[in-house]
């Protein structure tokens, strides 16, 4: 014989009547977690508005670096970006293929090579710095301008 069961209001109203949401509850306590969730929000958001330049985020970062940083070389900026040496090889292809970057011999150092930013670089960088600064305060508008500055410090006592 069946049992009917009747539903409650309880067990079909709420949360947890909503197949789609689950309980995050334990992971919203990982700071991986949520700097993984903040990050997908941020990176869908720079994809979008880097689009128009043809900038990915380590294209965009080794031309900001070179921006602040003339004459880099390949090693400094693998170290800093933590990124490997064959896939820096590529990608300085591709911007000098773009002609973003041109090569120099270090000043200091005659086995090294300094990266430069060719005028259209340097050009492309100054409108990317700002699509990204204005990219970032709309996906931090919740926080105040403290909060985002305390986010920041926290996040880079993680990493530094």
């Amino acid at each position: 014989m069946a049992v009917s069961r009747k539903k409650t209001p309880s067990a079909t109203h709420g949360p947890a009547a909503r197949p789609d949401r689950l309980d995050t509850r334990v992971l919203e306590t990982f700071v991986g977690y949520n700097a993984r969730r903040a990050w997908l929000v941020v990176t869908e958001v720079f994809a979008e508005r880097m689009a128009p330049y043809g900038l990915k985020q380590a294209d965009f970062s080794v031309l900001s670096l070179l921006a602040h940083n003339p004459g880099a070389t390949s090693r400094q900026l693998c170290s800093t970006l933590d990124i490997l040496p064959p896939n820096l090889v590529s990608l300085i292809a591709s911007m000098d293929s773009r002609g973003l970057i041109e090569r120099r011999p270090h000043p200091h150092d005659g086995r090294a090579i300094g990266l430069h930013l060719t005028p259209a670089g340097e050009q492309l960088v100054r409108e990317a710095e700002q699509t990204v600064m204005q990219l970032e305060a709309d996906t931090s508008a919740r926080l105040t301008q403290r909060e985002r500055e305390t986010l920041i410090r926290l996040l880079q006592k993680i990493y530094h």
